[in-house]
């Protein structure tokens, strides 16, 4: 193999791999901004829920004291 087409052939592998790697950031990118949209919704739905429970929580005012472990 000449020094030319040894040239060639590496850059043509390195091309290769800037296509994978252009396409996977894409990806990433794409997983990203979904992931992102769902953390929005959830921290909305969230306030909402906070909003509907009110500042004491569902049963009223509460003392840590008052609950028992999970392990009880």
């Amino acid at each position: 193999m000449s020094e030319h087409t040894a040239l060639e052939a590496r850059i043509v592998e390195l091309e290769l791999k800037a296509t994978y790697a252009d396409d996977l950031l894409d990806r990433l990118n794409q997983a990203v901004f979904r992931q992102q949209q769902q953390i929005e919704v959830l921290a909305r739905e969230l306030s909402a829920l906070r909003q509907q429970q009110g500042p004491e929580g569902p049963s009223g005012p509460r003392s840590l004291q008052d609950e028992r472990p999970p392990h009880y």
